[in-house]
């Protein structure tokens, strides 16, 4: 296991496994046998906020969840660009180094294009997704994300992000649509993954790269069509700040054979406020896309 004391291993009991990419290492957990489920976080989270899912899912599926460069237990460089682009490109890495077939992904969150960009350039690697609180397309001239992208990825956001941990410390509670759910000894691993202020490049990398990575995601959204016909699952929370019912609808007019659960009392991590909840609606929704 990653030797990291900070981490309570009753919560997050898995064994750690590396890749070695050019920028630098790799955390990633690799739990069950069976058919692979390749599980992508956003910012500022890492493979902790799927641990609820990999603990159930692991009985009968090989799981698979990495830590971003940046962020988790992977190494933190100080001199790598962390777009969402190159991210896309280490998943991709991850998924050929482990021979991964007929991949279930599922998405949050930076999660989504980053996860999505390997769906639609290998259409044919992917069986099914499943989707939590993300999207895959442009929104310039969208107030609600140019004020966010334009306030947290400029100079004050950057500098509170680096000098107080500030998107871990407050905009995740406030993402919350139950702050209680995000308990003290939880929130420690995210916090604490994101200890030095050195270490934080890649959490305020992000929010400029909403709309920085415009041409990126307009690309990916120019190749929706090779996932149209994909089973999906899509799970919502619908007191999220950050995607509305709008992106839902978005999500919904995409796929002709989606089921959408919506939860009314939760927010953006729905791994850590429904994951529990959810495991059987995985369980049967990959039953029945076999």
């Amino acid at each position: 296991m990653h030797v990291s004391p900070w981490i309570d291993r009753k919560e997050y009991p898995f064994k750690s496994h590396l890749l070695e990419l050019e920028m630098g290492t790799m955390h990633y957990v690799d739990e069950g046998e069976g058919e692979p489920i390749v599980m992508v976080h956003g910012n500022p989270t890492w493979s902790f906020v799927y641990r609820h899912l990999i603990k159930k899912l692991s009985k009968n599926y090989r799981c698979i969840a990495m830590d971003h460069i940046g962020f988790g237990l992977s190494d933190k460089p100080g001199n790598w660009s962390y777009y969402p682009e190159d991210h896309a490109k280490n998943l991709k890495a991850l998924i050929e180094r482990l021979n991964l077939k007929e991949i279930t992904l599922v998405v949050q969150d930076w999660g989504g294009p980053i996860g999505i960009s390997y769906a639609v350039s290998k259409p044919e690697n992917v069986k099914r997704l499943i989707i939590l609180n993300t999207w895959m397309w442009p929104v310039h001239g969208d107030p609600h994300y140019e004020r966010f992208s334009k306030f947290m990825g400029g100079a004050i956001g950057r500098f509170l992000i680096r000098r107080f941990n500030f998107f871990v410390r407050v905009v995740m509670k406030k993402a919350m649509g139950d702050p209680s759910k995000l308990t003290a000894p939880v929130h420690q691993h995210y916090l604490k993954a994101l200890e030095k202020a050195e270490e934080r490049r890649g959490c305020w990398t992000f929010p400029k790269q909403i709309l920085d990575s415009g041409a990126w995601l307009d690309s990916l959204w120019s190749q929706r069509d090779k996932i149209k016909d994909k089973p999906a699952l899509i799970f919502w929370g619908m007191k999220d700040i950050a995607f509305r019912e709008k992106e839902l609808t978005r999500w919904t007019s995409l796929f002709r054979n989606s089921t959408v659960i919506r939860y009314a009392d939760a927010g953006h991590f729905l791994q850590e406020e429904k994951g529990i909840e959810m495991y059987p609606l995985i369980e049967d929704f990959l039953k029945n896309h076999g």
